[in-house]
């Protein structure tokens, strides 16, 4: 097979998921993120790209894949630094996001991907509208518990127990958690808030193939059955011209034929 059968055999999606990830994953390189953090983006670029190239022709169909999207941005901002302590003097430290949400914001994202599948296997309407309430929640705990502190100052005592009685000022610098969580609440809650107004059968024309989905088809216009054309009637009937003169001519050949009738 030659290399340009390959390359026509290869889906078109995949083409521009690839290249595109390629390119975020060089990027990402660039901007100084570590090999893991660009593989990760990379790869989340090229899956998004591709999807959304793949689904152009009936886009309602990315509503699913942004739902989960944001829900894993939001998983994975839990697991990173959501501020660092920075000051003018050597000491600083880390605040992760797991101790400031107690871990909600991965509970949610969990409970978001569990409707998203029930909302789309099933075509649940209240599966759906629970993605959108995790989404609208999620957002509220990002604009209320992190962005207000998002670059303030202070004094602090020590980031360790050796330190503890060393009071310093120290600025909250947003790190990589803080700004994942952003996109992560963002996307799911206007994905989510989007899919919870599709109803069920709405959520039946975005269901993969293998799980018994369909294209959705175009209305014909046909009409019903036993009208028009199609049944046999024609819509313009024929006028026989002639049949007015012949029942008009009628009472005259009646008339004519009693006067020759003999007596």
């Amino acid at each position: 097979m030659s290399v340009r059968r390959y390359a026509t055999a290869v889906p078109p999606s995949v083409t521009v998921g690839g290249v595109l990830g390629l390119f975020a994953f060089v990027i990402a390189l660039i901007s100084g993120a570590s090999f893991a953090l660009a593989l990760a983006l990379g790869l989340g670029a090229g899956v998004v790209f591709g999807s959304i190239f793949a689904a152009r022709q009936n886009p309602e169909r990315l509503l699913p894949l942004a739902c989960v999207a944001g829900a894993a941005a939001l998983f994975a901002s839990e697991l990173m630094n959501t501020f660092q302590l920075e000051s003018t003097g050597p000491e600083f430290c880390n605040i992760d996001a797991a101790g400031r949400h107690h871990f909600a914001l991965g509970v949610l994202a969990i409970f978001a991907v569990v409707a998203v599948a029930i909302a789309v296997a099933w075509a649940s309407k209240p599966a759906a509208v629970g993605v959108g309430i995790a989404g609208v929640i999620a957002l509220i705990l990002f604009l209320t518990i992190d962005l207000p502190h998002a670059n303030n100052a202070g004094t602090l005592a020590g980031c360790s127990p050796e330190t503890e009685d060393a009071f310093f000022d120290a600025k909250a610098v947003p790190q990589a958690g803080f700004w994942l969580e952003m996109v992560g609440a963002l996307a799911l809650a206007l994905s989510g808030v989007a899919l919870a107004t599709l109803n069920p059968e709405q959520l039946r024309t975005i269901r993969p193939r293998w799980l018994g989905g369909s294209k959705r088809t175009e209305e014909t216009g046909s009409k019903p059955d036993g009208l028009g054309p199609a049944a046999g009637v024609d819509p313009q009937p024929v006028i026989d011209s002639g049949n007015d003169s012949e029942a008009a001519a009628t009472p005259r050949r009646a008339r004519a034929r009693a006067r020759d009738r003999p007596r």
